[in-house]
């Protein structure tokens, strides 16, 4: 029933605690596992049909900037609570301490954030990809650095999210590894492609019913196993899971309160604010507002599958408490826990295992759509249009967008190979958001709070924020710090399923060997919830003080739409006099005189009258000058992303 491999077994079917035999998927199982799969692609191909006659590359990639905030919402939540949620959030529960529950502070931080400072920007600017804000405020140049960083980044986590559940529905039913990636992926990437945007809306909302529903299953069981909550909590208190106090400042503390709420909002906000698969989402609504009510619907399905995450987590610990399948060598990767937990605790319910697998593909499904639809938009917007067609048929668009969608898929599929060597998922994902998603954030916010910054400051404050962290991810890959763990014993496995040369090698100790640590070895502690937060003060003070050594920009000149007025949002009740010069200059709060088309006819990138478009907007007949009545200053507003703004008489203001 078990092969011996470096004397650790591996299993076609999973151990089983209580019985110390295998356990099996049923027909009933893969049934509901293929369903998943169907339906999925279903959804996908009959938006393809039903929106067969609709060509243009905004229907595909923004779905006609229609929608309603909820179906936007669910997909903003499918979008990056994932397979590695699922799978991460429990082994890391079990493995360490009760932290990772502070990150729900960190969740309502960074909706805040990002609804009322980044998205609002993006969404007035009536952007497609987020990163033509960088060409509006610093060049061309850096938009593309900033877009190709982005795919870069964006597939190497879809690869995570990728293997991760074929990982478990390798471990709980004996299903190879590669078949699953290499199918789950295909399937994803042929919906993605084909059905565009609507479809991606409609299957991840489809997706997140089945996620809930199968952490619902398996939370319900696993309390009815252990005995209730308070079995796990004293469980918990026995094995010194239980611990919410740590109020360390130490940045290498791997989860503080301080590092899971403020590290937590640099590292999440750096997704949901800025990021292009979240931003994309967010103006797909048709109004500013409507966006904003997506944006907070996520709010509470963020913490309803983080806390019943967690508890799953300490339900599982409290299960394995006296036989750690890691230490008895039942499993050989932290991301096979809950898979093995599911079916020592479900495997009696005909169908519930297929159910969580269901789930767990359903959260990689979201996942990976989001970010072909996104990388999609980026590489058409950032790269085609910009260097080799700016103008193109809207149907060659669209099939451009398809091609670019079905050719990084393929690329995902073979990166997943390079997701199978990283360990801990949840700890590899999120360093990376911190790694590179950070330096990002660092960027748009050097550019959205900092009227000063130039393209200069830009390209230095991205590269050398980049540089250090690849620096310390790259130390910390090959010497990691060491962090102690939850008491673990196995004292009460049954081993039956096993040889007695496998018996012998569980109980054989492991000898540690001597790791050389070099003299930087203290920065390799720092905790991979600090790392965006180090990332983008990185990106701000080496962009800002380039910025005044090569010239800074001129706050009065620049368009006011590009620059958030932070001091407003935060201190709205301060008198006047003491906002305008919290403003640094940037003139906001206009009245817009719609253009005639004399005027439309005289005026290009420069105004000949001496009205600037913002840097790298090319005008067109959907823009409007905007003149500041105390001074005179021109820029441009787009009448496409702001009409809803409109009164009666022509004019409107800017609401950030």
């Amino acid at each position: 029933m078990s092969s011996l491999n470096n004397s650790i077994p591996v299993f076609y079917g999973d151990y089983s605690f209580n019985t110390g035999t295998l356990k099996q998927f049923s027909v009933l199982d893969y049934v509901i596992f293929a369903a998943v799969l169907v339906i999925s692609a279903g959804i996908g191909f009959y938006h393809a049909w039903k929106d067969r006659k609709q060509k243009t590359s905004d229907e595909f990639l923004l779905a006609g900037r229609n929608m309603s905030p909820y179906p936007v919402a669910l997909s903003l939540l499918a979008s990056f609570m994932s397979a590695i949620t699922l799978l991460g959030v429990p082994s890391e529960m079990y493995s360490y301490t009760t932290m990772y529950f502070w990150i729900g502070l960190g969740y309502f931080l960074v909706i805040a954030g990002a609804t009322h400072i980044y998205i609002p920007i993006f969404y007035n600017l009536g952007v497609t990809s987020a990163y033509e804000y960088l060409e509006r405020r610093f060049s061309r140049g850096v938009r593309t650095c900033a877009s190709m960083t982005f795919v870069l980044q964006m597939i190497l986590y879809m690869s995570i999210v990728l293997y991760a559940p074929s990982l478990a529905l390798n471990a709980v039913t004996g299903f190879t590894l590669w078949g699953s990636v290499i199918s789950v992926g295909i399937v994803c990437t042929l919906y993605t492609a084909f059905g565009g945007m609507k479809a991606v809306l409609w299957t991840d909302s489809f997706q997140t019913f089945m996620m809930v529903a199968s952490l619902l299953a398996i939370l319900v069981k696993a309390a009815i196993v252990v005995g209730g909550w308070q079995a796990a909590w004293d469980s918990g208190l026995r094995t010194n899971r239980i611990w919410f106090t740590d109020f360390r400042l130490d940045p290498a503390v791997r989860h503080s309160v301080w590092g899971m709420s403020i590290g937590g909002y640099f590292t999440w906000v750096a997704i949901f604010g800025v990021n292009q698969a979240q931003v994309q989402r967010a103006v797909t609504c048709p109004t500013l507002k409507k966006a904003q009510i997506a944006m907070w619907l996520n709010f509470p399905g963020l913490c309803i599958i983080l806390y019943i995450s967690c508890l799953i987590g300490m339900f599982m610990a409290a299960f394995y408490e006296k036989c750690d399948p890691m230490k008895a060598k039942f499993v050989d990767d932290p991301n096979q826990m809950l898979p093995m937990f599911v079916m020592d605790v479900l495997g009696d319910i005909t169908g519930l295992p297929g159910l969580f697998v269901a789930g767990l593909f359903s959260g990689a499904l979201s996942t990976i759509s989001s970010g072909l639809n996104s990388i999609s938009a980026c590489v058409l917007e950032d790269v085609i249009r910009v260097y080799f067609k700016s103008h193109m048929r809207e149907t060659r668009a669209r099939l451009i967008s398809q091609i670019i969608a079905l050719i990084f898929g393929i690329v995902c599929l073979g990166l997943t190979y390079v997701a199978s060597k990283l360990g801990n998922i949840l700890q590899a994902a999120l360093s990376l958001f911190g790694m590179i998603g950070g330096p990002l954030l660092g960027l748009f916010s050097l550019g959205m709070i900092f009227p000063w910054a130039n393209k200069w400051g830009a390209y230095t404050g991205l590269f050398s924020s980049l540089f250090l962290m690849f620096w310390i991810g790259t130390g910390a890959s090959i010497t990691p710090p060491s962090y102690e763990k939850a008491i673990t014993s196995i004292d009460q496995c049954n081993l039956t399923a096993f040889s007695n040369v496998t018996v012998a090698a569980i109980f054989t100790p492991n000898i540690p060997v001597p790791i050389e640590r070099d003299v930087m070895y203290p920065l390799y502690t720092l905790s991979y919830m600090w790392y965006s937060t180090t990332a983008v003060f990185t990106c701000i003070v080496v962009g800002l003080g380039v910025s005044f050594l090569t010239g800074p920009s001129n706050p009065s000149e620049l368009d006011p739409r590009l620059i958030c007025p932070l001091f407003d949002l935060l201190f709205p009740y301060l008198p006047e006099s003491i906002l305008k010069h919290l403003r640094f200059g940037v003139n906001h709060g206009q009245v817009h005189e719609k253009k005639d088309d004399s005027d439309l006819e005289k005026e290009s990138d420069l105004d000949k009258n001496g009205a600037e478009a913002a840097p790298g907007y090319a005008l067109s007949e959907n823009d409007v000058k905007v003149t500041d009545p105390d001074n005179g200053v021109h820029a441009y507003e787009n009448l496409v992303a702001t009409n809803d703004l409109y009164n009666k008489n022509g004019t409107l203001s800017v609401k950030l």
